[in-house]
């Protein structure tokens, strides 16, 4: 009995470390870890990419910003909190930047591109439901593109990025109550452009 516990307690155990958090990655990077950050984009650079091409409705812009993003990132590293959600960090300088881009460029975000545009998968087989869906998919954004900026900006984070009310109000350096009045306000602008055009197109 003895000899199998030995025996037991011998094998070897697993003992893989845990991928570290974003906001483990980030302090790392905070305190001189500076290759921490190539982790960071290889999560985010995606869906910060996302959030931009429909924020401003170019690809290159989007690119550009989102590059700049991780720049400041590096730049900045020291402002970072102990508290609070990286991704939260990451799109308050991500808002800020993309400021600064079109304050340099003088120029208003663009319609977006359908081109630009990545189509959901559908499953029915039927050719002309998914036809239908991908119209759908692309009127959804035309009129995401026709918002106010500041609509679609609150909307971009609220429904395409899903960060809490709390962390939005930060972002946007408001109250939570304003941050949710300000995406119903949104919300409903956006609905109101979309039952519009869809109207439009079918006339």
């Amino acid at each position: 009995m003895v000899e199998t516990c030995r025996t037991r307690a011998a094998l070897p155990v697993d003992t893989a470390p845990e991928p570290r958090s974003d906001h483990a990655l980030m302090l790392a990077v905070r305190d001189g870890e500076l290759d921490a950050l190539g982790e960071l984009f290889e999560r985010h650079h995606g869906p910060l990419f996302g959030f931009l091409l429909k924020h401003t409705g170019q690809r290159t812009a989007a690119e550009d910003i989102a590059q700049t993003v991780f720049q400041r990132m590096l730049k900045y590293r020291h402002t970072y909190r102990d508290e609070g959600r990286f991704a939260a960090w990451m799109y308050h300088l991500a808002r800020r930047c993309a400021a600064d881009h079109f304050r340099k460029a003088n120029a208003a975000p663009h319609a977006t591109d359908p081109a630009d545009l990545q189509d959901h998968a559908d499953d029915a087989p039927d050719a002309g439901a998914r036809a239908a869906v991908r119209d759908d998919h692309a009127l959804l954004h035309t009129a995401l593109a026709r918002l106010d900026r500041d609509d679609r900006e609150v909307l971009l984070l609220a429904r395409f990025q899903e960060l809490s009310f709390a962390e939005i109000s930060g972002i946007l350096e408001c109250s939570v109550g304003a941050a949710k009045v300000r995406a119903h306000r949104a919300l409903h602008a956006l609905r109101t452009v979309y039952f519009k055009l869809q109207h439009t197109r079918s006339a």
